[in-house]
């Protein structure tokens, strides 16, 4: 009976140490690989030169092994290049201006420039792998010596954390699958309902032969800076207020870093968006519309004919928002009067508005404005008039009537930039697309360009003293281009009609801007 009892007694003891020795592994393994997780956490990041850009490399833990390379202002391509739980992030995190300029006057940099983007990111994986092991063991030994409070389950927990790291790293090489790159998701620019996108496959198609471009898209800030070094003389004094003028976005997220970027860099004292800031005019495409509360300057809007009232009302719940519909508003110091769209587009159960019946809703609305420097009415039976330095419209057909009523007109919808001078004196601006007309745009042979403007205002009078026209090459293009242009003649007389002597508009009354910026 003793016999049995100190049997069993052994066993016990034997089972007891097999469960402590089992539970000791278990805490050594979880301790391991959460310091093995916290030291990729902190640790797996570098910086490396790949050709004119300095390129963030990065490891963190993931639910499912993917890659994601972030080309913003484009957005981001996610691949399933692997089956491991990590996740390799590469972001844009600076440009090397004189690199660039190096890239743009050599044409022989161009042909190398993918050999050496291609060596540059394996040495900068290289690096970010042993980087990464020497973190997590690092990470993982920390660990083991803060809870165990002892150098050899520190080592134990060391060990654990290199075998974990390789075992990862060799899951992730068994299930590489190379073919990923050549069937990337989109998020941005492509992002949308299939029904916006049009012909998908020629836009997947094209995009994918962007993706070897990358180069030269990282160019464009150091183009950005070099074409100003050529702008003709202008120095607005403090007082000067400045205008952003953009138009028809056509619910492209890439135009609100350009926005963005334009507001900091040219001190931006307010915007003017002259329409079609959607596509459709859906309920569900308001959330795009929450971008302009984080502009921080007034945005003042008029309804495009892809803007719907949803839309419009989408875009008045901004903070910053200031709809104008047959309304004026002072912004900035500016007095600005502006008309929605009487058109719906994407309804087709209505009627079409024609172009003649635009224009007489246009003069319904010039016969209420007067430029401010004109006296009020001397009859106290007549209504007064509304003064305004600018009136904003979508269509430049709308616009015309307020020829010889308004110094400055600013239009969009036709997706071309153009600017006129009137015969009453009266400026017509039509802005290009913003948003290189939305996803449409891709489906072109050539991209459509993003344009946008700064105009300069006189604070003294609201006159137009000069314009910066700013155009950036569509989607896959380097070119960026900058074109000053001065008023000749800001404090001009603006007369109620045309003189009967004066010549038809020309080319001395146009000044041409290029539409196209592939060359």
């Amino acid at each position: 009976m003793n016999v049995t009892r100190l049997v069993n007694h052994v066993h016990k003891g034997t089972e007891l140490r097999i469960v402590r020795r089992g539970a000791s592994i278990l805490a050594v393994v979880a301790v391991a690989l959460g310091g093995a997780w916290l030291g990729i956490v902190l640790g797996a990041h570098i910086q490396t030169p790949v050709g004119p850009a300095d390129i963030g490399m990065s490891l963190r833990p993931s639910m499912s092994g993917e890659t994601v390379v972030d080309v913003r202002p484009l957005g981001t391509l996610g691949f399933d290049t692997h089956n491991s739980p990590l996740r390799l992030d590469l972001t844009f995190d600076g440009v090397h201006p004189e690199v660039a300029q190096q890239i743009l006057d050599n044409p022989r940099w161009a042909d190398r420039l993918p050999q050496a983007i291609e060596t540059d990111l394996q040495d900068g994986l290289r690096r970010l792998v042993i980087q990464s092991v020497a973190f997590a063991v690092l990470g993982a030994a920390l660990a083991g010596l803060v809870v165990f409070r002892g150098l050899r389950k520190a080592a134990w927990a060391g060990l654990t954390g290199l075998l974990a790291v390789a075992l990862i790293a060799g899951l992730s090489a068994a299930t590489f699958n190379a073919k990923s790159i050549s069937e990337p998701r989109y998020t941005g620019l492509l992002t949308g309902v299939p029904s916006l996108i049009g012909d998908a496959e020629s836009i997947v198609t094209r995009f994918s032969e962007y993706r070897g471009q990358l180069a030269k898209l990282v160019t464009n800030v150091s183009q950005l800076y070099q074409a100003g070094s050529t702008l003709p003389l202008f120095k607005p004094d403090p007082d000067t207020i400045r205008v952003l003028h953009v138009s028809d976005i056509h619910l492209n997220p890439v135009a609100w870093n350009i926005i963005r970027s334009l507001r900091g860099q040219f001190k931006i004292n307010l915007i003017i968006d002259t329409g079609d800031i959607s596509d459709h005019g859906t309920k569900a495409e308001n959330k795009f519309m929450e971008e302009i509360g984080d502009l921080r300057v007034p945005y003042v809007f008029v309804r495009g004919n892809h803007d719907s009232k949803t839309t419009e009302r989408a875009v008045a719940r901004q903070k910053n928002a200031i709809v104008l519909n047959g309304t004026s508003a002072t912004v900035a110091g500016l007095r600005i009067y502006g008309i929605g769209d009487p058109r719906f587009t994407p309804d087709k159960a209505t009627e079409p508005i024609s172009n003649e019946k635009l224009a007489e809703i246009g003069a319904t609305h010039a016969s209420r404005v007067v430029p401010p420097e004109w006296p009020r009415p001397p009859s106290t039976s007549a209504p007064d008039r509304i003064p305004a330095d600018i009136v904003a419209v979508h269509d430049p057909t709308m616009g015309r009537p307020f020829s010889g009523k308004v110094a400055l007109i600013l239009s969009g919808h036709v997706h071309d930039r153009s600017t006129e001078l009137l015969p009453t004196g009266t400026r017509l601006m039509i802005q290009g697309s913003t948003g290189g007309a939305g996803l449409r745009g891709l489906e072109h042979e050539e991209p459509t360009p993003f344009m946008a403007s700064v105009l300069y205002f006189r604070k003294s009078d609201g006159r137009l003293q000069a314009w910066d026209d700013i155009t950036l090459g569509g989607l896959g293009q380097q070119s960026v281009q900058i074109e000053r242009h001065l008023e000749t003649d800001p404090a001009r007389t603006i007369n109620p009609e045309s003189p009967a002597s004066s010549p038809p508009t020309g080319a001395g009354g146009r000044t041409p801007t290029p539409s196209t910026l592939a060359g």
